[in-house]
């Protein structure tokens, strides 16, 4: 009776888990102002089965794909926001986000150290810590309807911190690999030939959408959806051939931008498809944290959140004034990058078949991930508010 049960029981798990985290969201809105997907990642996380719920989360199934789907929709809309024309308008800007992102990684290591974080662990936490997570932050701009300085710069900053840090990451895995196995060959395909190619395949859809939807006469009415399918099979492709989808989809948004085709605006988060996916996402996310690996990274995570906070806040008000804004408004562009949850899982479970080993175990990465799946939303409200730039 109990196996009956539970093998009818088993298709319900996740839509069941999705219509709660909604729920959660909508009353945590309401009640709490706290960001939805805030409320989401609660909600996965004390649903999860390795917390003594009834969520499992699936290894070979569809969830994680629908997962890396909504991710590569939020991506591609923020590449899609994207002007790379403002550097040449304001340098400062492309400064700030290397320098800001090269600190991070600079004193996130060092912390590592100290630490006693193994070496390779310890460079891996350093190149995860410079991302700030373009899910929570795309989601929270669009929540809150916010515009304006900081906003602007929030979205760009987010972008080229998702560049570098995936550049970055594969870099390192790539010196992992030499170091290990001694080939050179596959040290430079699973990191520069991997970003090349990831990068290559975005430009290659961001061309070739553009020109369908003009060939048919479809640029205003169904690009939408024209782009939500290439987005499903970019995402498709990327993992079949263990690439990017990450790094394709925001360039993929990033070149169909400068094709001048227009994404309406009515379709933030791509309408109600993009709502229900984020929802799956959040969950998905916390879902795959354990509370033991929790609790046992949490001194080493704290720690990291605190350097990781303080370096990305001092960079961006170091250049504020050179940039054209004030030290005020620097300051609450630095607070409002420090999601980084969704990016920093799903890119480990890209590296997955590298066999990374006991990395997630050793730091602290489970901590860190579920405090900044709340916390990360909330501080990115919280700045864009103080900013004066939400219309909610």
């Amino acid at each position: 009776m109990s196996e009956s049960l539970s093998t009818i029981a088993a298709p319900l798990a996740w839509p069941l888990a999705i219509a709660v985290a909604w729920l959660a969201g909508e009353l945590g809105h309401r009640w709490l102002s706290l960001p939805r997907v805030s409320s989401y990642g609660i909600a996965g996380f004390f649903m999860a089965e390795s917390q003594g719920g009834f969520l499992m989360v699936p290894s070979g199934s569809t969830i994680p794909l629908l997962a890396d789907f909504a991710f590569s929709l939020m991506l591609f809309e923020l590449g899609f926001r994207i002007n790379l024309r403002w550097l040449r308008a304001d340098p400062w800007l492309g400064v700030t986000s290397v320098v800001e992102a090269a600190a991070t990684f600079s004193a996130v290591f060092l912390l590592a150290q100290f630490f006693a974080v193994p070496m390779m662990s310890a460079l891996l936490l350093a190149a995860l810590s410079m991302s700030t997570s373009p899910a929570a932050v795309v989601r929270v701009v669009n929540e809150l309807k916010s515009s304006g300085q900081v906003t602007e710069r929030l979205l760009h900053l987010t972008a080229f911190n998702c560049v570098l840090a995936v550049v970055v990451f594969k870099m390192v895995l790539g010196y992992w690999i030499l170091a290990s196995a001694g080939s050179l060959f596959h040290a430079a395909w699973n990191s520069l030939m991997v970003v090349a190619v990831s990068a290559g395949i975005g430009v290659l859809f961001g061309v070739a959408v553009p020109v369908l939807l003009r060939s048919i006469g479809a640029v205003g009415r169904n690009a939408t959806v024209a782009f939500a399918i290439a987005a499903l099979l970019l995402t498709a492709l990327t993992l079949v051939l263990n690439f990017s989808p990450l790094l394709a989809a925001l360039v993929f948004g990033l070149v169909a931008r400068h094709r001048r085709v227009i994404f309406s605006q009515a379709q933030n988060n791509f309408g109600a498809l993009g709502d229900l996916l984020s929802v799956l996402l959040f969950v998905f996310v916390a879902a795959s944290v354990e509370w033991k690996q929790v609790v046992d990274g949490a001194e080493l995570a704290l720690a990291v959140l605190g350097v990781r906070l303080v370096v990305k806040t001092l960079s961006t008000t170091l250049f504020a004034r050179l940039s054209g804004i004030t030290w005020r408004k620097g300051a609450l562009t630095g607070l409002a990058m420090t999601p980084m949850s969704v990016f920093v899982i799903l890119l480990l479970e890209h590296s997955r078949h590298l066999d990374l080993g006991s990395f997630e175990q050793v730091a602290g990465i489970a901590a860190i991930v579920i405090i900044l799946e709340v916390a990360g939303p909330i501080l990115t409200r919280r700045a864009l508010v103080w900013a004066g730039e939400a219309r909610r």
